[in-house]
Formats: C-alpha cells, sequence, structure tokens
C-alpha cells in the first residue's frame, strides 16, 4: 500500500467552505445502479456470516450446562471489535494502492484473510467446544475476537465504498443493502450453526433413516465458509473496478496523521457530540431484554432447537423488512422512525420480564417439561416484535448516517458513527450480563444462613440435601432499571434527535483548513 505524499496533498487541497446540496434533494432512482446495489447486497451478506456464528455461539455454550453467565460475559468480549473500529478506520481511509482502489486495496486482502482464519478454526473447533468437557472459553473468545477484528474493518471498507458505489441521491439505500445483507448472512450461518449440525433437528427433518450427529459437523461448516470466502473473493477481484476517487469533485488527500486528527475534527461537530452522547447511551434502555431474554428461556426449560427454529422464520421477514421500510428511512428524517419504535421496545421489556417469569410454571408438568402450543404462540409473537422493532430501528439510524456522513471521508465518518453507536450496545451488553449473577441472591434451602454464593456454599447445600433456591432473580431487577433509564432516555433525547436530523448536509460536513 502507498501513502500519498504531503506536497501533492498541499498542492491539491483547498479550505473547504460550501457544498452543494442540491443532489440531496434529488430523489432516489436504482436505474443504472442495480448492479452496485446488488454487489453492496452480497458483500453485507459476506459480513452477516461471521457475526452470525458469533451471534449463536452463546447460545450454543448456554445449552451446556457447564457454562455460566461468567463465560457468558467472557465470551461477549467478542462483539468489541465492531465497537473498536475507530482506532484502525484512519488507516483504511489513509493508506491503499491507487491502481488496485481505496476500497479495494483493503477489502481483497482482508477478505482473504477471513476465509483462512474460518479454515483455522475449522481445523481447532473440535477441540474448544467438545461434545462432554467444559468449551476452551479463553481460545473461543481469541479466535472469535480476531475474526470479529476482520469483520469489523470489512464493515469500514464496505461502509466507505458505499458512499461513493452508489449514486448521491441512492446513498440512502445504502442502509438498506446493511440491514438485509447483514440478515441474509447472519440467518444463513445461523441455521446451518444450529439445525445442520443438530442431530435431533437432522434425524426428524432432513433425513430418511437416523444417524449419529447432524448434516454438518462444525468443523466442515466452518471450513465451508472459508472456501467460500476465498471463492468469491477472487471473484470480486478479478471482475469489479472501483470508481477512481481522484476524479471526484470534492475529491480529498489526506495523510494517516491528517486521518487520525479527522476523528477530532469530526467530534468537534456540535452535532456529532450530541450525536455521540445519544448513541452511547440509546441502548441501556433495551439491554436486559437484548442480552439475556433468549438465555433465560433456555435456563428455564425452553429447548434450544426449539427457540431457535422460532427465530428462524424471522429472519426472511428481517431481510424484506428493510425494503419496506425504505421510502420512510431514506427520507429527510428517517430517525422519526427511530423514535417512534422506541417505546414499544420499552414496552417489551415489561412483557418479557412477564413471560419468563410464568415459563417454568407454563411449561413443566409433574416435573417434566411439556411446552402446550398456546405458549410457543406467545413466544412467537413477542420475539416477532422484537426483532422487528430492532431492524426497523436500525434501518432508519444507519439511513441517517449514510445520509450526514460526509463522504470525502466516509470510511472514517460512518466508523466513528458506527462505533459509537456498537460502543453503545457492547459496553450495556457485557455490563448486563456480567452483572446478572451478582444481582441474584440465592439461599439454601435446609440452612437460611447459606446464601449459595460460592462453589463450597453450594456443595455443603447439596451434602445436607437441599437445594440453592432463588430470593432475587437479577434478571428482573435489571429488566426494570434498565427500563426506566430508558424513559428518562426517550424524554430527553427525543427533541435532540428531531432537532439534529433537520439540519442540512453542510451542517455535518468536516471544514479542514490547510495552506494552499
Amino acid at each position: 500500500m502507498t501513502v500519498p505524499k504531503l506536497e501533492d496533498e498541499l498542492e491539491n487541497l483547498r479550505p473547504v467552505v460550501v457544498v452543494d446540496d442540491s443532489n440531496s434533494a434529488e430523489k432516489p432512482n436504482l436505474k443504472g445502479d442495480w448492479l452496485n446495489f446488488f454487489l453492496l447486497l452480497l458483500l453485507y451478506t459476506m459480513q452477516g456470516v461471521p457475526f452470525g456464528l458469533a451471534l449463536v455461539m452463546p447460545i450454543i455454550l448456554q445449552s451446556k450446562k457447564n457454562v455460566s453467565y461468567k463465560d457468558q460475559a467472557i465470551f461477549s468480549l467478542v462483539v468489541w471489535p465492531e465497537s473498536l473500529k475507530l482506532i484502525w478506520a484512519p488507516l483504511v481511509d489513509a493508506l491503499y494502492v491507487q491502481k488496485m482502489g481505496r476500497r479495494k486495496s483493503w477489502l481483497i486482502p482482508v477478505q482473504y484473510l477471513m476465509g483462512a482464519c474460518l479454515i483455522y478454526m475449522a481445523s481447532n473447533i473440535d477441540e474448544w467446544l467438545p461434545e462432554t468437557r467444559k468449551p476452551d472459553i479463553l481460545k473461543l473468545v481469541y479466535s472469535f475476537f480476531c475474526m470479529g477484528m476482520l469483520a469489523a474493518t470489512l464493515d469500514i471498507v464496505v461502509d466507505g465504498w458505499s458512499l461513493t458505489m452508489l449514486k448521491r441521491n441512492n446513498v440512502g439505500y445504502a442502509s438498506t443493502c446493511n440491514s438485509t445483507g447483514l440478515v441474509m448472512g447472519i440467518m444463513i450461518s445461523y441455521i446451518f450453526s444450529i439445525f445442520f449440525t443438530s442431530e435431533d433437528f437432522s434425524n426428524k427433518y432432513l433425513r430418511f433413516r437416523p444417524d449419529v450427529g447432524g448434516v454438518f459437523t462444525m468443523n466442515s461448516l466452518l471450513y465451508a465458509w472459508g472456501v467460500l470466502f476465498i471463492l468469491i473473493t477472487t471473484l470480486i477481484a478479478i471482475f469489479k473496478k472501483e470508481r477512481d476517487n481522484r476524479l471526484e469533485d470534492d475529491h480529498v488527500k489526506l495523510n494517516i496523521v491528517q486521518n487520525y486528527s479527522l476523528i477530532w475534527d469530526i467530534l468537534k461537530l456540535p452535532g456529532i457530540k450530541l450525536l455521540a452522547l445519544t448513541l452511547l447511551t440509546a441502548k441501556i434502555g433495551f439491554a436486559a431484554t437484548d442480552s439475556l431474554a433468549i438465555l433465560k428461556l433456555i435456563d428455564a426449560g425452553v429447548p434450544k432447537d426449539n427457540v431457535m427454529f422460532i427465530q428462524t422464520p424471522l429472519f426472511v421477514v428481517k431481510m424484506f423488512l428493510p425494503l419496506v421500510v425504505a421510502k420512510y428511512t431514506s427520507g429527510p428524517k428517517p430517525m422519526n422512525v427511530y423514535l417512534t419504535a422506541t417505546p414499544f421496545r420499552l414496552l417489551l421489556n415489561i412483557s418479557f420480564g412477564v413471560f419468563i417469569y410464568y415459563t417454568p410454571t407454563l411449561i413443566i408438568t409433574n416435573g417434566f417439561v411439556n411446552i402446550p402450543m398456546y405458549y410457543y404462540a406467545l413466544l412467537i409473537f413477542l420475539v416477532s416484535i422484537q426483532d422487528i422493532l430492532d431492524n426497523i430501528m436500525r434501518v432508519a439510524l444507519l439511513s441517517f448516517f449514510s445520509r450526514i456522513s460526509d463522504s470525502r471521508f466516509g470510511g472514517t465518518y460512518m466508523s466513528l458513527l458506527g462505533t459509537l453507536s456498537s460502543l453503545g450496545g457492547a459496553w450495556s451488553s457485557s455490563v448486563t450480563i456480567g452483572m446478572v449473577d451478582f444481582l441474584t441472591f440465592k439461599q439454601c434451602s435446609l440452612d437460611h444462613q447459606n446464601s449459595c454464593s460460592t462453589a463450597n456454599l453450594k456443595n455443603m447445600c447439596k451434602t445436607i440435601g437441599g437445594d440453592c433456591v432463588v430470593i432475587v432473580n437479577g434478571y428482573y431487577v435489571e429488566t426494570a432499571v434498565c427500563t426506566i433509564i430508558g424513559i428518562i432516555w426517550f424524554c430527553i433525547f427525543r427533541k435532540i434527535l428531531n432537532n439534529i436530523q433537520t439540519k442540512g448536509r453542510s451542517y455535518w460536513l468536516v471544514d479542514i483548513k490547510r495552506p494552499r
């Protein structure tokens, strides 16, 4: 990769004053842009595969009774690369081979590395995730963290490319490609990882005769993903030519130091300051439900495969939902959709809390799990509403990011906004999972002085024939606290978001002053 020379930069760069906003008023029209639209959709779908693998792993771990919430909290660190990508986003914007293309210079090698990473994981997954012994949490975290860093880098590249690959009046569709593509990738990896590796599911629905193991093993599945990544990347490298960014009217070259200082320039914008505070706190209200609800259902006795089977059809809904809401989110006020959905998601906190509380009563009869159909109907309803609202809010937020981002520094600008949003979700999720055991209080049924707070105390309770009974469940405490914080957040930030989304494109441009 090459770094543009400073002398060339000083010759080409000039003070930025006002940028014509006229294009932003044009109506979206994908005529002539359909191939680019589908390529973006494919690139985001490929991103969704590693995200889906990381998403499904906590559910696989939770189904193994020897995995604690402390282990889950440690594994939740694998989502942090998405929140830390701003550290290397300026490098992605500044370093590239001009002949190869500003975005392809990173896309091609990183996707090849992703393929190699998946193949390496395939060769070790049986050791890290054994059938009987306790999983090797740390090695799983290391490998998934590395895969997350590669996926986060791809996110920087594709987000930046989407601002120039599509015409200016079509950039609102970038959020549609993002949401739909990611969901497609997550769904595909989700289905294969849960169902096609399940012996019960394979024997019941996929085989004529029962056999041992699933149709695929996790080993073969990861290997197949790795080979597919390498194949698709090769085709993109050969057949897709990137537009020369030097031909753009507002083209600006920055070196590495200037790209890092650009982050500070963006953060100094008044609108970004308010938006940063908003994004870092936006997901507190939903943290308990988003992070723990499914895990608590599995703890309560609902089979893992059944929970996943219920969620699978929702992926199809989430794939096409962005296309349906695109006409509302691609307009000048996409955050109206986000704000409308927020109160309903807060109400779902209470609904899930009540539902999980009564789950043992509804599904356990005479000590055996016997789940009635009406229970599944209620579960499908709640999960559907939660996923649909979450996806609508995500599309609205991404559309807003695409609309306000300065395309001259698309990778860094979009990465900053994405980092702030991801960081808001990552820290609230990690804290929520990590605190649930701390906020849960137990007591031995035959010795009320025994709090069952340590392994020794639990063993003492079992020795005398007692059981450790939950007196206060941390999940319900967190649900109540998160809901209250969410209501306060909505009252404070509703006016702020309504105000900043009305600002024109020039309000979000970075004014970079340099010598002529």
